[in-house]
C-alpha cells in the first residue's frame, strides 16, 4: 500500500531548508497531489508547529499518504483528503500556506489553473502558494536534461510537459496574486513563491 518515490528522498532536505524560510510559523498546510506521502510525513517531522493536510486525486496515491502517515504516528499530520486540483469545489475552507510538489508538469494545465484558482480563494493575505518542479524560464537557459524530460512528457501525455515561469506569474497576477520568490533547487527544479 505504501508507494516509494526515489526524488523525495534527494529532495527533501533542500526542499524543507527553503521551507523553512517561506512557511508561515503556525497554522495549516494544504499539500496539494502529495503523491506517495513521504514528503507529508518528512515535512510534518520537519515543522511540528503546523498542521500538515495531505491530498490527492488518485485513491492509491490516498492510501499510501495515509500508511506513511500511520507509521509515523505524527499528531499534526492530518488523514489525506481526495482533491483534484482543477476541480473548483475543494473540500478545505481555508489554509495558511498551499504546497504543490512535482504536480504542474505531470497533470494538464487546467489542474494548474485550478491550483492557483482555488489557492487565491483560501489563502489569507499573505499567505503562501508555493511550487516545485521543474520550469522554463525565458531568460535562463533550460537544462538539457530539462528538456529530454519535457518531450518525454509530452509523449506519455500531450498535455503534460514543464511550464513557462512567465504563464504561472501571468496566471497568478489573474487570480491577484505575485511571485515574492524563486530558489534554484538541485536536479534544475526551482521553488517558485506566490
Amino acid at each position: 500500500m505504501k508507494r516509494h518515490a526515489p526524488a523525495t528522498a534527494r529532495n527533501s532536505e533542500p526542499l524543507a531548508e527553503v521551507l523553512a524560510e517561506e512557511l508561515p510559523d503556525r497554522g495549516l498546510v494544504l499539500e496539494v497531489a502529495s503523491g506517495s506521502g513521504e514528503h507529508a510525513v518528512f515535512l510534518a517531522r520537519r515543522f511540528p508547529a503546523l498542521d500538515w493536510q495531505p491530498s490527492d486525486c488518485a485513491t492509491d496515491a490516498l492510501q499510501s499518504v495515509d500508511a506513511w502517515a500511520q507509521e509515523a504516528g505524527l499528531v499534526n499530520l492530518r488523514p489525506a483528503i481526495a482533491l483534484d486540483a482543477a476541480a473548483g469545489d475543494w473540500p478545505i475552507d481555508s489554509a495558511d500556506a498551499v504546497l504543490c510538489v512535482n504536480m504542474v508538469h505531470i497533470s494538464p494545465w487546467q489542474a494548474t489553473v485550478g491550483l492557483f484558482v482555488s489557492a487565491a480563494k483560501l489563502l489569507t493575505s499573505g499567505a503562501p502558494l508555493i511550487l516545485y518542479g521543474p520550469f522554463i524560464e525565458d531568460d535562463v537557459e533550460t537544462a538539457p536534461s530539462n528538456l529530454a524530460f519535457d518531450q518525454s512528457l509530452k509523449a506519455r501525455d500531450p498535455r503534460w510537459g514543464l511550464r513557462r515561469v512567465a504563464d504561472l506569474d501571468a496566471l497568478a497576477a489573474a487570480q491577484g496574486l505575485q511571485r515574492t520568490a524563486r530558489h534554484e533547487m538541485p536536479a534544475n527544479n526551482l521553488v517558485l513563491v506566490f
